[in-house]
């Protein structure tokens, strides 16, 4: 009789196991990270509170990205931003990076409105720089595309006004 039990037990315990776990279809799991496909290889902060940290800790600059995982405008800049080599090597060695799909409590982040993407540069003394902005006048803040130069400049500036303001 012990051993029916044991039987049954085991037999439950392993029925129960097999239905709890999902496989996708392919049979892979692809990992999910915090890049959300911005650039894999980068260390990416969690939230903006973290972002802070890290960037007063480190004493480099942050960029703030805020994008929308649907948003055709955010899908085709992160595909030009993560296949740019020197960006991907600046951010790598010189920034600390976050991207959001959400708008944080610090309104300073929206400084014209908040739309995606927009990208926002924080000093390690937690200045929100408005003064690093992209090409257009109406959303001073945003990127295409054709702006990875621009990107690129705006992050030499970045690098470049907090080393002269030290």
């Amino acid at each position: 009789m012990m051993k029916a039990a044991f039987s049954l037990l085991v037999l439950l315990v392993a029925l129960s196991s097999a239905f709890g776990k999902y496989i996708p279809k392919s049979g892979k799991r692809i990992p999910q990270t915090l890049s959300r496909g911005w650039g894999d290889q980068l260390i990416w902060a969690q939230t903006y509170e973290e972002a802070l940290y890290w960037s007063r800790s480190n004493n480099k600059p942050l960029m703030v990205i805020f994008h929308l995982e649907d948003c055709p405008h955010s899908k085709a800049l992160k595909k030009k931003f993560s296949e740019d080599d020197a960006i991907m090597k600046k951010l790598d060695e010189e920034f600390v990076v976050l991207n959001l799909m959400y708008e944080t409590t610090d309104k300073n982040l929206s400084p014209d409105g908040q739309y995606v993407p927009r990208i926002i540069f924080v000093d390690p003394s937690m200045t929100v720089r408005a003064d690093i902005a992209g090409r257009y006048s109406n959303r001073l803040y945003a990127y295409e595309p054709s702006d990875t130069k621009i990107l690129f400049e705006n992050l030499k500036k970045a690098l470049k006004l907090y080393k002269s303001e030290l």
